[in-house]
């Protein structure tokens, strides 16, 4: 079954030139990017695409990288690409995501500043019909 998903890649993997060997690996695994583009995001695209934490300690600090350069938003079609993508990112911390994935071989340990992870990839069907939304209206 085919699905469609968003990624963003955030403002460190831009600021360090990696949004290609990104792009690379994702259509390496069978991907197809459907929509691209590069832009700054504004506070209410990010308030309606991370507005389920909104109130957590995390969420402002978010926001403020999420601001502090330009990034990079693609809409992804493929088999299973939401759980593939997903699987291709790693886990969220860089420092244990394992190797062979984005942020395991290209993430870096920003101690807590987790949000630097360099991807983000919608977490279900649902989810990636509402950010793709947000980001390709």
């Amino acid at each position: 079954m085919t699905e469609r998903t968003l990624i963003l890649v955030k403002p460190d993997g831009v600021e360090r030139g990696l949004t290609g060997e990104i792009l690379r690996r994702v259509e390496a695994k069978g991907y197809r990017i459907a929509e691209l583009k590069q832009l700054n995001a504004s506070t209410e695209q990010l308030a309606a695409h991370y507005a389920e934490h909104e109130g957590k300690p995390f969420y402002q600090p978010l926001m403020d990288f999420m601001l502090s350069g330009p990034v990079v938003a693609a809409v992804i079609e493929g088999d299973r690409v939401i759980e593939g993508f997903r699987s291709l990112a790693g886990t969220t911390d860089p420092t244990t995501a394992a190797p062979g994935t984005i942020r395991g071989d290209l993430g870096r340990d920003w101690g807590e500043k987790v949000q630097k992870n360099l991807v983000h990839g919608s977490d279900s069907v649902e989810s990636a019909e509402r950010e793709i939304g947000i980001w390709f209206a």
